[in-house]
């Protein structure tokens, strides 16, 4: 009976360590919203592929938070990071696009 009950007090501290979070309240993202910034930030690299070229999308990074997408890394021209841009304007679920893409 008492290592059931260590055992189920272990459990409650192992699950409390997982719900507790030190980021302020407006930085906490919900399981749901994460799965839309993941589903986002595919379908802004599908974007981008398709409208610039697999190469250009392969030097892209795509980081997406609460549907606000940032671009970074880096392109052979301003036009085909101006590209990557509007392609990624262009999905559903995208609130705005930040653009940190370098033209090398």
């Amino acid at each position: 009976m008492k290592l059931a009950h260590t055992l189920a007090l272990g459990v409650a501290l192992a699950l409390g360590a997982c719900a507790t979070s030190n980021a302020p309240q407006e930085q906490k993202e919900t399981t749901g919203q994460y799965v839309d910034d993941a589903t986002v930030t595919a379908k802004v690299k599908t974007a981008i592929a398709s409208d610039v070229g697999v190469k250009a999308a392969a030097n892209v990074n795509v980081e997406t938070y609460r549907g606000v997408v940032q671009l970074s890394g880096f392109a052979d021209s301003e036009t085909q990071a101006s590209q990557a841009v509007t392609a990624a304007k262009k999905v559903g679920g995208v609130r705005s696009v930040r653009n940190d893409i370098r033209v090398k």
